[in-house]
């Protein structure tokens, strides 16, 4: 008699688990911190909960660093290469902003371990915006989409309407010089409350052309205040090929006073808004394979294997 496991169904299903198994997500954060500066990282419990907040992000954006000689951020990136084995690296705007008492950068943190750096482009049109964006290609072996570019924004707020359009013109220039359409814009948009109304969608392009896709909607609130509920961080992306390789349902606000059980008063000492993320999908090359056909050649094998046991 032919021996046969009673193990069979499952045994073939992890397998068949096993095998469609691929890397694990790739997160993208955006995160308004609020004057971040050298005074604000000498705070231990401030530079502590910004260190467990980008820890969870392969690549975090921070907008409103106010950081001129870089020493707030790199005690930044010591901190978060002491914190869980991952090599951090960052790549900074200028300071950038019509009034001396109000200049700010854009700062993308990295995990060199997951994703590097492959190209930037400070934009240079005059009088576009009150802080030009700040352009970054990225390329990540981890991820489905392998090449992509994130343009960031912190819009003025008198000026949200005008400035959010006006990222198409920028989306256009930075993916025709490194033709790759492969596009994320990000950042605090202020695209919501009184800045930006449902008539005002109108005027801007990344609401009428479809080919854009608006990850975190109308509803969300980013803030952390209870006196606020607005939708002002946001996270658009451009093209199918780049939305298929979002992970779904991923795009979300992160409410790290929740998770990480902080008062708001204090969170609010450190930020008024919360992060906003999204993953992208890891690069697994068998999810392309048919899974009928992964089962059926596991089936084989094991069946090849198990007619060699008799009792």
């Amino acid at each position: 008699m032919r021996w046969r496991s009673p193990c069979l169904p499952l045994l073939l299903f992890s397998l068949l688990a096993l095998s469609l198994a691929g890397d694990e997500d790739f997160k993208i954060c955006s995160y308004n911190v609020q004057g971040f500066n050298l005074d604000k990282s000498r705070d231990y419990r401030v530079l502590h909960t910004l260190t467990r907040i980008a820890s969870r992000c392969d690549i975090c954006l921070l907008l409103h660093v106010t950081d001129f000689d870089g020493k707030g951020i790199q005690a930044l990136l010591d901190s978060l290469n002491r914190y869980d084995g991952y090599t951090y690296q960052s790549v900074a705007s200028k300071s950038l902003g019509p009034d001396p008492e109000d200049m700010q950068q854009y700062v993308f943190l990295y995990r060199t371990d997951t994703v590097n750096v492959t190209g930037q482009y400070q934009y240079q049109k005059p009088d576009s915006f009150v802080r030009p964006p700040f352009a970054v290609q990225f390329y990540s072996a981890k991820t489905a989409i392998k090449s992509f570019i994130l343009i960031p924004l912190h819009s003025d707020p008198s000026r949200a309407v005008q400035e959010i359009d006006r990222l198409y013109d920028v989306f256009q220039e930075v993916s025709k010089k490194w033709s790759n359409k492969n596009v994320m814009l990000l950042g605090d948009f202020h695209a919501a409350c009184a800045y930006v109304t449902r008539d005002d969608k109108r005027d801007i392009r990344l609401y009428t052309n479809s080919a854009f896709a608006w990850l975190i909607g109308d509803r969300v609130d980013t803030t952390v205040s209870e006196e606020t509920n607005c939708a002002f961080d946001r996270i658009v992306v451009h093209g199918k090929t780049f939305l298929k390789a979002i992970t779904p349902f991923s795009a979300q606000v992160y409410n790290y006073a929740e998770d990480l059980k902080i008062p708001r008063a204090k969170a609010v000492g450190i930020s008024d808004h919360l992060p906003v993320e999204v993953d992208l999908k890891g690069s697994a090359p068998l999810l392309q394979a048919t899974p009928l056909l992964i089962l059926l050649s596991v089936s084989a094998v094991l069946q090849h294997f198990l007619s060699a046991s008799v009792i």
